[in-house]
């Protein structure tokens, strides 16, 4: 993974067929996706469960760029392994899954994975500020986590905004999840993200075995997240 600041559409498997994720994300790869997007919930954690490391690895072969994995469980530690093991390029963790986020990160890196820090739409930057060295991703959720599908919410702009003079010329990328779609991909595009997490709004219209939605609705995410940045 070489670091830009260019727009990245992640697309989330949460809204993709279960019954079909190889080719799915096949599929979402060839229409134009630059990451993979997994959310692996534990119900606990958040009120919702998807899969675990068990479906990555499984999917893994199928994607030839970026697999992004999004913790929503507690706790993380024992599992970090397991993702690693299983390919995933980036396991990002929340900050308020456990009492211990820095030995957290510290493990993700050792796995050899790029750390991630994510953050729900309650919590402040100033869980972040004393991180910013040892990770490579913030996630800012712009919905509560657990469920696809969820309006944005606006307030998260300003936290945006903020994050991107916090985190000033350090190579971490700011990524967006929840209620991406082309009209907010603009708006933190210009706050400062970089990656852009989008279920419904990717999937929406196409299949597997009919992707061209896909690519249609990648490139408006795309083409609405690069024109706030002209």
């Amino acid at each position: 993974m070489t670091f830009s600041r260019a727009i990245k559409i992640a697309p989330s498997i949460l809204a993709a067929d279960f019954a079909d994720f190889g080719a799915e994300c096949r599929a979402i790869e060839a229409q134009g996706a630059d990451w993979v997007h997994v959310d692996v919930m534990d119900g606990h954690f958040v009120p919702n469960i998807t899969f675990g490391p068990a479906t990555c690895a499984a999917i893994r072969p199928h994607i030839k760029g970026v697999m992004d994995v999004h913790l929503m469980i507690a706790p993380v530690d024992s599992y970090i392994e397991a993702f690693a093991s299983a390919g995933a390029d980036v396991i990002t963790a929340h900050v308020e899954a456990g009492p211990h986020i820095h030995r957290t990160l510290q493990a993700i890196r050792g796995a050899g994975c790029k750390a991630g820090l994510a953050l729900n739409p309650g919590t402040g930057l100033d869980a972040v500020a004393h991180l910013l060295d040892m990770i490579d991703l913030v996630c800012v959720m712009t919905v509560n986590p657990g469920f696809g599908g969820q309006k944005f919410i606006h307030s998260q702009i300003a936290k945006i905004e903020a994050l991107r003079k916090l985190i000033g010329d350090r190579p971490v990328h700011i990524e967006i999840d929840g209620g991406v779609t082309a009209e907010t991909a603009p708006l933190v595009a210009a706050a400062g993200a970089d990656v852009l997490v989008a279920g419904s709004a990717v999937f929406k219209g196409g299949s597997a075995q009919q992707p061209q939605a896909y690519g249609d609705n990648i490139r408006a995410i795309r083409m609405a997240a690069e024109a706030a940045l002209l």
